[in-house]
């Protein structure tokens, strides 16, 4: 389920307040200054920095 773009739009990645952008995959929203990506379960952004996973290599 994808996540609405006006969603996308007013989230901010918890930890640093920047922008996040959807990943490649689309299971995740990932923060490039943070390097973390916060996964979505059910089409619903989990946007808690302890289940923030780290970027991929």
């Amino acid at each position: 389920m994808p996540i609405n773009e006006e969603l996308l739009n007013i989230l901010a990645c918890p930890k640093c307040k920047n922008a996040i952008q959807m990943n490649e995959k689309q299971d995740g929203l990932t923060c490039a200054a943070c390097r973390l990506v916060y996964p979505i379960r059910e089409g619903i952004p989990i946007m808690l920095i302890d289940e923030a996973l780290p970027f991929p290599e």
